[in-house]
């Protein structure tokens, strides 16, 4: 008689930590001005810290308006001197330059995003860093070769752009904005997110080593009174913003009648769409990842689910199931699937955002995970029931919560799907490609994935409708916001 086999399966992984020993993060970060590192005029520096230990990783100088004004005048010198009389050509061999030494040094990158930052290791090692330098490579590639992106006209760069980048993707977004810049004849005052400096800083060692004009790219870091020297500053010709909605209303609204061109990339509320004819298991594992892997931070999360009313329940159970094999913890751990948020201000928004959901009514479902007692946690969580009308479903949290509505037709979906005031990205689960072209063309969204979410490529261009943002960064069509075209 065959014995009954049994499976213990109460086991967890042991940790598997990425080393840091080849990461050098010096003690203190002044302001990259003109080609090398120097003093903050205001004599001030923040701290910069780890979110998943609380510990103090480097101090940083916070950057006054006179900080943000030697780097203006830095960049302009730059761009009148030298890197507006270069050959495209040769402007493109810096740019390849900068993307093999990133790509060189980016275990070192991943490292430092993920203490920084919080994110899991997996993420910055296979997502930020090599996007980063995929972004470099693509532009470069772009240098010299303006006149056929534009046929008929004649592309001149503008002079010195102003760039405000987020915390979410501090590397990524940094390559996102400057390569593109380069690449068109501008020179850059970057100013990275104040609780994510030090992979910004980082490229900033890359830009020395790869022997850059002295002043083609400046690294100014502070907090929002930096950004707004920045963007206010007269020496400026073109802004490009990554962040909220709130603060990209008043940046529009500080550049009215000035002249100045921008790109904003704001706030947004994608849905992604499950129909009951979709490959239901891969849907669960694209959910996950647009929501949960990346703990929310991502503007083009996929945070509202629309789920066919005839596969909900079962879709639910599976994707509840899929929650309870994540694991909640150290971002240098190569098993971790949800990190740290990001600050503690953040963490304390997501939870007013999860009492609230609470409030209004939502079914509120969390796993069964220990958290780490230092740090900045959260549970990845899904709100079932939600309704169109309740605040969860209708504003950006920011952070691992997932809202739940259903509906019969597409109509319906497509219905509650452009009812928000966002329009940045989506998702449709389906096997029919007719289906798939009939709602990606109704959906008012600027970045729509099928059978898939979160995917990127630098020949993709990225933006949004109505309070998702103005403009398009990534691609040829990156390229324009950088130039003036006669």
């Amino acid at each position: 008689m065959a014995s009954k086999l049994t499976f213990d399966t109460d086991w967890t992984y042991a940790p598997a930590p990425e080393g840091t020993a080849n990461v050098k993060l010096e003690k203190r970060y002044g302001l990259f001005i003109n080609g090398r590192f120097t003093e903050p005029k205001s004599g001030k520096y923040f701290r910069t810290i780890s979110p998943s230990t609380e510990k103090k990783l480097a101090d940083v100088a916070d950057a006054g308006p006179d900080d943000v004004d030697r780097a203006v005048k830095a960049a302009r010198r730059a761009y009148d001197t030298v890197w507006s009389k270069m050959k495209p050509s040769e402007r493109g061999k810096y740019i390849f330059r900068i993307a093999r030494i990133v790509q060189e040094r980016s275990r070192e990158f991943a490292v430092i995003e993920s203490m920084d930052g919080g994110k899991p290791i997996r993420e910055s090692r296979d997502v930020d860093v090599p996007l980063a330098a995929a972004h470099f490579f693509y532009y470069a590639g772009w240098a010299d070769k303006l006149d056929y992106a534009f046929p008929g006209k004649s592309p001149r760069a503008l002079g010195v752009a102003g760039q405000v980048i987020p915390w979410n993707f501090p590397l990524l977004m940094a390559a996102w904005k400057i390569a593109p810049a380069l690449a068109t004849g501008n020179t850059v005052v970057l100013k990275p997110a104040e609780t994510t400096p030090l992979t910004a800083l980082k490229l900033a060692e890359v830009i020395a080593e790869a022997d850059l004009p002295p002043g083609v790219v400046n690294i100014v870091t502070g907090a929002g009174e930096t950004g707004a020297a920045l963007v206010n500053h007269p020496g400026i010709n073109k802004i490009a913003f990554t962040g909220s909605t709130a603060v990209g209303k008043k940046i529009q609204s500080d550049l009215a009648g000035t002249g100045k061109k921008f790109t904003l990339e704001l706030g947004g509320k994608a849905a992604n769409i499950v129909f009951e004819d979709a490959p239901i298991d891969q849907a669960v594992e694209g959910i996950i990842n647009a929501i949960f892997f990346n703990q929310g931070h991502v503007c083009c999360a996929g945070s509202r689910l629309l789920v066919q009313e005839s596969i909900a329940t079962s879709l639910v159970q599976k994707l509840k199931d899929r929650m309870e094999t994540l694991i909640v913890g150290d971002p240098l751990d190569k098993n971790t699937d949800v990190g740290a948020i990001n600050s503690r201000m953040q963490l304390k928004k997501i939870e007013y955002y999860l009492k609230l959901g609470r409030e209004e009514g939502a079914d509120m479902y969390q796993p069964a995970c220990t958290l780490p007692e230092k740090g900045f946690w959260c549970r990845p969580t899904l709100f079932d029931h939600a309704s169109q009308s309740h605040r969860i479903v209708q504003e950006e949290i920011f952070g691992p919560v997932l809202t739940i509505q259903t509906f019969r037709t597409a109509e319906e979906a497509i219905e509650k799907a452009n009812n928000t005031p966002f329009g940045l990205s989506g998702g449709v689960w389906t096997d029919k490609g007719a289906k798939i072209f009939e709602m990606t063309s109704r959906l008012r969204a600027g970045v729509i994935w099928a059978n898939t979410f979160n995917k990127f490529d630098p020949g993709s261009p990225f933006g949004g409708y109505k309070e998702s943002g103005l403009g398009r960064e990534g691609g040829m069509h990156g390229l324009l916001p950088y130039l003036s075209l006669n």
